[in-house]
């Protein structure tokens, strides 16, 4: 299927994601910060990055605006706790923004979305 990049700064999340995507049909890469995923990048393009806003260091509102700057044709989901960054006109730039949930029923369906119209 599709190759998968994943931030998060949070390990078992990490693990979680990597687990139930590979289930799906994806390569899973993972990154545990802004920095990691524009280098994650650099070395192999992704067909999607999901990426959670709240991180330590480069956090994921300046990873979306760097990942633009390198390649504006890769889709990039938000995956954060915080619903109020939504109306944050700086997550527009974003495929899609996805609130976590134990139930990844809805992220795995927004990857899937977003694939088939790219």
């Amino acid at each position: 299927m599709a190759k998968v990049l994943v931030v998060d700064d949070d390990a078992s999340l990490r693990a979680l994601y990597t687990k139930e995507l590979t289930y799906e049909g994806h390569e899973v890469a993972v990154a545990a910060s802004g920095k990691e995923a524009l280098e994650s990048i650099d070395v192999s393009r992704p067909d999607i990055v999901v990426l959670d806003i709240k991180m330590e260091g480069m956090d994921g509102l300046s990873a979306l605006d760097e990942i633009m700057k390198l390649d504006r044709t890769i889709p990039v989901i938000l995956n954060t706790a915080y619903s109020t960054f939504k109306s944050d006109f700086t997550t527009w730039s974003a495929d899609a923004y996805v609130v976590k949930s134990s139930d990844l029923k809805e992220l795995k369906e927004t990857i899937d979305q977003i694939l088939q119209a790219h």
